[in-house]
């Protein structure tokens, strides 16, 4: 375990780690960032600029490979103050131990806060429930690994020790996650199934939608590389189901992706999918919407359990809303 001290620099928080062997091919930047996996590969790298990590008492580089012996100091900034306020929420646990949470997560509640005033996330919940957390380095998300849209329901984690969490987080980096998501389309997909490969980036003028690479992107668009893997479940008049096993964990890139091919996801209609009701699905009927968000739910994940080490396989039922609609596709759009 690193030794954590406060010995007169100021308010910044000193960590210190002993490298027990080589690591050959591993860059410090990204070594930092898996002993801090709430931090920023991009942070870290400036922290190094700054001087603010040395190997062996002298600077060095994000590329510097750390070698057997080497005594990496780092000096970080303490978060913000800020306290998660504890609201009972009622959570639907589909798995729990000592280390961890999995949480079938409703529609309509965001992840955590952005900020320290708001209330009504699943922090909020999780603060309330367990009696500890992983602190990960932002105050706004104790236990939280990884994120859900606020309307997309199902599979997610939450860590309640500071080792389950980075464990966790690692896999996400390595990829060694299976996740596997539902979802319903519109359209009638011809192929069975395909790798959808697009990069991805937030739009430069707004954080609320992202945007696909294209000939002519936006200036200061960053894009990252964006996989999906899809399978068709189902085809119905106008309508198909379909898992997707995304390889890559980008914002909206399920919904992105599957707007790309021409088959937006139904209710998604920030990215072009349309509303349905009883009336249009069995021609009879109610007119309200059934669902007015994406019909997208995490349906399973599976892991190493990040102390256990044995395979922990979850699955979350889908919510009533796509039971509904699946019973009218059934019944009426075979």
């Amino acid at each position: 375990m690193p030794d954590e001290n406060n010995d007169g620099d100021g308010d910044l928080h000193v960590h210190e780690h002993m490298i027990k062997r080589r690591l050959v091919g591993r860059r410090l930047d990204k070594y930092l960032q898996g002993k801090f996996p709430r931090i920023s590969r991009t942070t870290i790298q400036r922290y190094i600029k700054q001087g603010l990590v040395t190997v062996n008492d002298l600077p060095s580089k994000a590329s510097y490979e750390p070698a057997e012996n080497d005594r990496i100091r780092v000096l970080l900034p303490p978060p913000p103050p800020s306290e998660i306020v504890p609201e009972d929420i009622p959570l639907d646990i589909i798995y729990e131990d000592d280390f961890m949470l999995v949480l079938n997560k409703q529609a309509g509640i965001v992840c955590h806060p952005a900020r320290a005033t708001q209330s009504g996330t699943i922090a909020n919940a999780v603060a309330f429930y367990a009696s500890t957390l992983s602190k990960g380095s932002d105050p706004f998300r104790p236990g939280i690994v990884h994120r859900l849209d606020k309307n997309t329901t199902g599979v997610m984690l939450i860590a309640k020790t500071d080792e389950a969490h980075w464990r966790i987080c690692r896999q996400f980096e390595r990829r060694t996650v299976s996740k596997e998501y539902f979802a319903i389309c519109e359209g009638r997909i011809s192929l069975d199934g395909d790798v959808i490969n697009k990069p991805l980036a937030p739009h430069p003028e707004t954080t609320q939608r992202i945007i696909l690479q294209s000939a002519n992107p936006p200036r200061q668009a960053m894009f990252k590389e964006a996989i999906t893997e899809y399978r068709v479940v189902q085809r119905y008049r106008g309508f198909t189901t379909v898992a997707l096993m995304p390889k890559t964990g980008r914002t909206h890139q399920l919904r992105v992706h599957m707007a790309s091919i021409g088959h937006p996801i139904v209710g998604d209609m920030f990215y072009g999918g349309k509303t349905v009701s009883e009336a249009a699905l069995a021609g009879e009927g109610s007119t309200e919407p059934l669902i007015e968000f994406q019909s997208l739910h995490a349906r399973r994940l599976s892991l190493v359990h990040p102390i256990k080490e044995s395979t922990l396989e979850v699955e979350a039922p889908l919510p009533d809303r796509l039971i509904r609609i699946l019973d009218l596709l059934d019944r009426h759009r075979r």
